[in-house]
């Protein structure tokens, strides 16, 4: 599910049991990351559907990457894993106004 940031940050701050998933690339994950974010790289293939299979499907994940359009993809492949919430940050890091933190 797409959500603005505005929705994005409501709805996380709303279930203090919620994960951040930086879907980007290591050493765009190393640039600063939003806060608590941990980061499985879409790019990763296989590997990124097996790390994705190791999470709680129970909890809400809410993905980002540079601009939207990986994690977007990011949360379809969620979805068809069993995730049932997965929400995508329209706009990415590029768009984000809050705090961005050294991982």
């Amino acid at each position: 599910m797409n959500l603005t940031q505005e929705d994005w940050i409501s709805q996380l701050e709303a279930d203090g049991n919620s994960v951040i998933l930086d879907v980007r690339t290591e050493d765009e994950y190393n640039d600063g990351i939003i806060p608590n974010a941990i980061n499985i790289d879409i790019y990763k293939g296989q590997g990124f559907i097996s790390e994705l299979e190791a999470l709680d499907k129970d909890k809400k994940y809410f993905v980002y990457c540079r601009s939207g359009a990986r994690s977007a993809k990011a949360c379809e492949v969620m979805n068809q894993l069993g995730f049932e919430n997965a929400f995508n940050l329209v706009g990415g890091i590029l768009e984000w106004n809050g705090d961005i933190v050294a991982p």
